[in-house]
C-alpha cells in the first residue's frame, strides 16, 4: 500500500481533491491511502505514520525546500501538486502524478 499525505494551508482544500484521489485509486486498482493535513501537522502525523509521497498543495509549495531538508532522513518523494490539476480538482491527474514519483524512487 502506498501512503499518500497531502499538505496544505489549513487541510481543508485539498479535502476534495483527497476524495477525488481516492475514487481514482480504486477505478485504477491502486492501493492507497491518501490524507490531507495542514502544514503544522507535517511532524506530528510523520511521527505516527510511513508517508511514501508528501504533495505541496499550491498555498504550501514555497516550503517544499523546507520539508526536503527536514525529511531528508526519510524514504519519501516530495513534491508540488499541478497547479492545473489542483485547480480543476482533477484526482486521476494528482494520482498519476503520485504514481510516477514512486516510480522513480523505486
Amino acid at each position: 500500500m502506498n501512503t499518500i499525505m497531502l499538505v496544505c494551508a489549513a487541510g481543508m482544500s485539498t479535502s476534495l481533491l483527497v476524495t477525488k484521489m481516492q475514487r481514482a485509486a480504486k477505478e485504477k486498482g491502486v492501493d492507497a491511502d491518501i490524507f490531507a493535513v495542514s502544514a503544522g501537522e507535517v511532524d506530528s502525523v510523520l511521527e505516527k505514520k510511513n508517508v511514501d509521497v508528501l504533495l505541496l498543495g499550491p498555498q504550501v509549495k514555497f516550503m517544499k525546500e523546507k520539508f526536503e531538508k527536514s525529511l531528508s532522513n526519510k524514504q519519501m518523494a516530495i513534491d508540488s501538486i499541478n497547479m492545473q490539476y489542483y485547480g480543476t480538482m482533477n484526482g486521476e491527474k494528482v494520482l498519476e502524478q503520485v504514481l510516477s514519483l514512486i516510480n522513480k524512487n523505486s
